[in-house]
C-alpha cells in the first residue's frame, strides 16, 4: 500500500508529506550532515542544504541564552511550518477536486506556510527586527517554492474531503 493512496484525504496527504520533509531533513543529524558534506556550489548540494530549512533540534548547542533562544525559534518554525500548511490545506482544499489544481494547492501552500513560520518565529531570536523577519519570510517561501512540489505531488494523490 502506498504512503500516499487514494483512500487518505489531500489534506491529510499533505500534512503527512510535510511532517515528513520536516522529520526527515530538518533533524539535527542530517542537518549536520548537510552543512558539513553538501557543497553548496552545485545544484544538488544546495538542495541538500536548503532541505534543512526548517531545522529542529533536542538540545540546544551551547549553554547560552542566544542558544536556548535559537532552538526554541527552530523547534516552533518546524512545528509551525507544519500547522500553517494544514491550516491553508483545510481551507482551500475543499474547493480544489483534484489534478493540476490539487497540486498547485499543495506547493503554495507549503510556499506560505513556510514564509508565515520563519515571520513569525524571527522574532524569538535575538535582536529581532521586522527587517529580519522579512528576510526569513523571504527564505523560507524560497524553501517552500523549490520543495513544494514534493508537497503538490501528495496533495494530488489524496481525495478530495467533503
Amino acid at each position: 500500500m502506498a504512503i500516499f493512496g487514494r483512500t487518505r484525504t489531500a489534506t491529510g496527504a499533505g500534512v503527512l508529506a510535510t511532517l515528513l520533509l520536516v522529520l526527515l531533513f530538518g533533524n539535527q543529524i542530517f542537518s549536520e550532515w548537510a552543512d558539513r558534506h553538501a557543497d553548496t556550489s552545485t545544484v544538488w548540494g544546495w538542495f541538500l542544504h536548503l532541505l534543512t530549512w526548517p531545522r529542529w533540534w533536542l538540545v540546544p548547542h551551547d549553554d547560552s541564552g542566544k542558544a536556548a533562544r535559537e532552538l526554541l525559534a527552530n523547534d516552533l518554525k518546524a512545528l509551525l511550518l507544519v500547522l500553517f500548511t494544514a491550516l491553508i490545506l483545510a481551507i482551500a482544499g475543499r474547493s480544489i477536486v483534484t489534478g493540476g489544481g490539487a497540486f498547485i494547492l499543495g506547493w503554495a501552500s507549503l510556499i506560505f506556510g513556510a514564509a508565515l513560520a520563519g515571520f513569525a518565529t524571527d522574532f524569538l531570536l535575538s535582536d529581532p527586527t521586522l527587517l529580519g523577519a522579512f528576510n526569513a519570510a523571504a527564505t523560507a517561501a524560497g524553501y517552500g517554492l523549490f520543495v513544494g512540489w514534493l508537497v503538490g505531488i501528495a496533495v494530488t494523490t489524496g481525495k478530495r474531503g467533503d
